[in-house]
């Protein structure tokens, strides 16, 4: 019994890691530069559930693998919003949506590496740093524009 319902939990990580991998690709895909920005920070979301379920199902290499998804995730939002060229303080919805949902994971991030076993929380690190830089990056924008050139 136990073995059939490890069996199911592993048929649902592989394929909820098609689908999200899918869905950083639709987000890729999006032309319009802001909705880009919200699929990529959902789908950085979705990966952190998904990396936190591998854990706890014991799968390190599916785990390593949802935990690189969630920065690339975020880089593709931080990217998105800057190809917009916007000024974040004239038109914040979108970059105002990131700082926040940024803030958000980077909490989670720090409940997740707390969750993990000592050996294994350094794992964490490069993308709480990459999380936090873009965090701190979209709130600098917010509170002070961008420069002029």
């Amino acid at each position: 019994m136990r073995a059939m319902a490890g069996g199911a939990l592993l048929l649902w990580l592989a394929a909820s890691c098609g689908i999200a991998r899918a869905e950083l690709d639709q987000a890729r895909a999006e032309p319009n530069l802001e909705k880009r920005s919200k699929l990529a920070i959902d789908n950085a979301a979705a990966a952190l559930r998904a990396a936190r379920d591998a854990y706890r199902a014991g799968n390190s290499a599916e785990t390593s693998s949802k935990v690189r998804e969630v920065e690339e995730s975020v880089e593709l939002a931080y990217m998105a919003l800057t190809d917009t060229g916007k000024n974040p303080r004239k038109s914040p919805k979108y970059f105002k949506q990131a700082e926040m949902a940024t803030r958000e994971l980077g909490r989670k991030l720090e409940d997740f590496q707390h969750e993990m076993g000592y050996t294994d929380r350094a794992s964490l690190d490069p993308v709480k740093a990459k999380v936090q830089q873009v965090h701190d990056d979209l709130l600098t924008g917010l509170m002070e524009g961008r420069k002029k050139k």
